[in-house]
């Protein structure tokens, strides 16, 4: 079997399955009916069996088609990192290192340590990312990420893992919730109150909404906000709780009227960590920022 795509073929067929309509998917790709009805059908033959099913409600794929656009959307994904990188080259960027992160180390961690060496290595760009740990762990498999730093007890198996700290997630309160004086409190407890959170997409009210569901509960804050920084603000005010990693809790609670306190649940004490698939097979750049991470947490 001879099979043979060009960038074009994998961009048509993503845009016929997205709209489920061939004739909608020529539109989007500039070309007639009839051209892309020939290379569709062409991409067939080369295969060997039927990617998509037409019917009068529009196109659906098959499994063999499902799979194609799978693989498809990662290889235009990359192209588009590829066109990134090639831009950055073009403006006098010499190395781009793509790092998906958890909340906490974005927030807290992260800033002081790329500072100095994005400083020491003015020609290194960085491309960083929010993501929940088990999707960093999926990108840095897949290649989309060179470097990812999880939280948690997330599966690493076919990873180089340094350890990046540990970091414990607590409540915290205004002084004059009745919580305020509690030495520790279940999440669970916590569910019942008013909540005051991230915005939705990032990663650290994805997993609080996750472990909602997981003992039964529902996460649902009342107010969303942009920073911890306001987070602590809105709970001082008497908005709500919120739940934040330690590190920036203890840091606003130096100049607030906020109280700190435990959560009980094992889940709350996390541990970081610094992935890669092979460090020694990323650029000489890349390497040198995944074993400047490694020691700025030691």
């Amino acid at each position: 079997m001879s099979m043979r795509f060009d960038l074009f073929d994998l961009q048509l067929f993503i845009h016929v399955t997205e709209t489920h309509s061939l004739t909608r998917g020529a539109e989007k790709s500039c070309i007639s009916l009839a051209a892309a009805s020939a290379r569709i059908k062409q991409m067939e033959e080369s295969i060997g069996t039927k990617l998509l099913l037409r019917s009068a409600q529009g196109t659906t794929e098959t499994e063999a088609g499902k799979a194609l656009l799978y693989h498809a959307r990662r290889v235009m994904q990359q192209v588009e990192h590829l066109r990134c990188d090639m831009q950055d080259y073009a403006k006098g960027v010499v190395g781009h290192v793509r790092i998906f992160a958890n909340t906490t180390s974005i927030t807290e961690y992260l800033p002081e340590a790329l500072a100095g060496f994005l400083a020491a290595h003015p020609g290194v760009g960085v491309d960083l990312r929010e993501c929940l740990s088990e999707d960093i762990v999926r990108a840095v498999v897949a290649g989309e990420a060179d470097i990812g730093i999880v939280a948690g007890d997330v599966r690493t198996d076919d990873l180089v893992v340094r350890s990046y700290g540990r970091n414990q997630l607590v409540a915290v309160t205004s002084s004059r919730h009745p919580l305020a004086s509690r030495e520790a409190v279940g999440f669970g407890e916590l569910l019942v109150e008013h909540h005051v959170s991230l915005q939705a997409h990032s990663a650290i009210h994805a997993f609080l909404s996750r472990t909602a569901e997981s003992i039964g509960g529902q996460y649902r804050p009342r107010v969303q906000v942009g920073s911890f920084e306001a987070m602590c603000r809105m709970i001082e005010a008497g908005v709500g709780v919120g739940v934040l990693p330690l590190s920036s809790a203890r840091r606003h609670a130096r100049s607030m009227d906020i109280r700190v306190i435990p959560l009980s649940e094992p889940w709350a004490e996390r541990r970081l960590e610094l992935v890669a698939r092979n460090p020694q097979a990323l650029p000489v750049f890349a390497r040198e920022l995944f074993e400047h991470l490694a020691a700025s947490r030691r």
